[in-house]
């Protein structure tokens, strides 16, 4: 009986040292609909995916809020560093501190680095996630105990993950923003907005950052169905501003790198295996690439997915895009295991 309680007392000493010394505790999320797994459901928006068919694919075949048929990236990358199955959305009430202490996202679908990009579609601006951070950060310091608790968010791993909203949604998508900049002029505005943004979450105790990339925007299926010069082929000027955009978030990581002392920052790219699985789909056993699996498959998203959904597809394993602007549970798969590989295994050691 004796020896019975010590294991269970040396079994519960071991979980507190493995929970205690994880190098990842929690993963804490900020950006667009890309990370977002269901925070536009408690805001006045018609940014929303919380119906069928959305989330079907998901565990118990129920619509959360995340645009896609099931996992999201971020859901998928919490997996690979053996935390939890997916990550929840900081105003869903079903959840609270206890399941945010190990991960986290304040993200907001339509939203991007820029204000004026927020407000299009009245979603959760990127400096109104960094208050509700501030928040969590007072209820995690409640819930663990200061030290513990600053202990956490040291070593949790901080994702940034918007852009392409700023560009599609907002840049060339109304008037405003392209009258005041070059497309070039307003890379360097937004991403110095990225640096501005992580300077404050350094200053509230962030040291391991991975600051996203944008995807090849030019092949999301609304981008292609609207190239009728192109024959319906990715569009490259868009393509171009991404890998430009790039290019300055990957020197930023750089720069900040010799300006935060202490902080270990990485520029997590989606652009390359995005593009590969676009134009080599069989290799990743996928069918159709120009098109998406909701609806017609050729503009809908959100709502216009519901209203169709009669014509959704049946398998969206075969299906690249989810929606006209969203991968697939699949492809969010393969793009976060890419990007765990080349860009986010090092916080693992």
């Amino acid at each position: 009986m004796e020896g019975h309680i010590l294991c269970i007392i040396l079994l519960q000493c071991l979980t507190v040292v493995t929970i205690t010394s994880a190098k990842v505790p929690a993963i804490i999320v900020f950006g667009d609909s890309s990370v977002d797994a269901g925070n536009n459901n408690y805001i006045a928006t018609v940014a929303r995916s919380n119906f069928q068919p959305y989330g079907r694919d998901f565990v118990g075949g129920k619509p959360t809020g995340r645009f896609s048929n099931g996992k999201i990236a971020t859901d998928f990358i919490s997996e690979a560093f053996g935390i939890k199955p997916y990550i929840p959305a900081y105003l869903d009430p079903n959840y609270n501190i206890s399941h945010f202490a190990t991960g986290v996202t304040f993200a907001s679908a339509a939203t991007g680095y820029d204000n004026a990009t927020s407000d299009v579609l009245s979603v959760i601006p990127l400096w109104k996630q960094l208050e509700y951070y501030k928040g969590y950060q007072k209820k995690l310091s409640t819930y663990l105990g200061e030290r513990r608790a600053n202990e956490t968010i040291t070593k949790s791993l901080h994702v940034i993950s918007l852009g392409t909203n700023d560009f599609l949604e907002n840049y060339y998508a109304i008037p405003g923003r392209a009258s005041q900049y070059t497309p070039r002029e307003y890379q360097s505005f937004l991403a110095g907005i990225a640096e501005n943004f992580i300077h404050k979450l350094y200053g509230l105790g962030a040291r391991k950052i991975s600051l996203g990339g944008l995807p090849p925007m030019g092949c999301l299926p609304l981008e292609r169905t609207t190239n009728f010069v192109g024959g319906n082929d990715c569009v490259p000027s868009y393509n171009n501003i991404a890998l430009e955009f790039n290019d300055k978030l990957n020197k930023l990581t750089t720069k900040l790198k010799k300006d935060l002392r202490g902080v270990r920052i990485v520029f997590s790219n989606p652009y390359d295996i995005l593009l590969r699985i676009v134009k080599k789909p069989s290799q990743y056993g996928f069918q159709v690439t120009s098109m998406a699996c909701c609806a017609t498959g050729m503009f809908e998203m959100g709502y216009a997915c519901s209203r169709a959904s009669l014509f959704s597809c049946i398998d969206a394993s075969k299906y690249v895009f989810w929606d006209s602007f969203h991968p697939t549970d699949k492809t969010n798969g393969i793009i976060a295991n890419y990007v765990v590989k080349n860009a986010l295994a090092q916080f693992l050691y």
